[in-house]
């Protein structure tokens, strides 16, 4: 027999599978984390980057012309956390639904059983 809260997934699972399928929703769904994840280092660079230009060029050994090229590679890593995320979690709600989908169908099965023989 299912719990309420396993029944309330499996309504709500439902609703909303198709639609968090797709790859806008994964995305969007999944950036104000990745967003909390990425913008702690942008800040940082931003802030040497303006604050202490010599320093981050003397220490570096790079042109300060680099700073473009780590802000574009740690907007990608958001990206790319974002969609992944959201697809693992995804993922796991399917295979949680179609678990429950079964063990629904096995006490239905049980149950029309006890039915049957009574």
């Amino acid at each position: 027999m299912l719990s309420e809260r396993e029944i309330a997934f499996i309504e709500h699972w439902k609703t909303y599978r198709e639609p968090y399928n797709t790859f806008g929703s994964k995305l969007t769904r999944g950036l104000p984390v990745a967003i909390l994840f990425g913008l702690p280092i942008i800040l940082f660079i931003l802030a040497v980057y303006i604050y202490f230009p010599d320093w981050y060029a003397k220490l570096s050994n790079t042109s300060s012309g680099s700073f473009i090229t780590i802000v574009v590679a740690v907007i990608i890593a958001i990206l790319f956390f974002s969609y992944f995320r959201m697809h693992f979690k995804w993922e796991m709600n399917e295979q949680l639904y179609k678990e429950l989908i079964y063990k629904q169908k096995k006490a239905d099965a049980a149950n029309s059983q006890e039915t049957i023989s009574s």
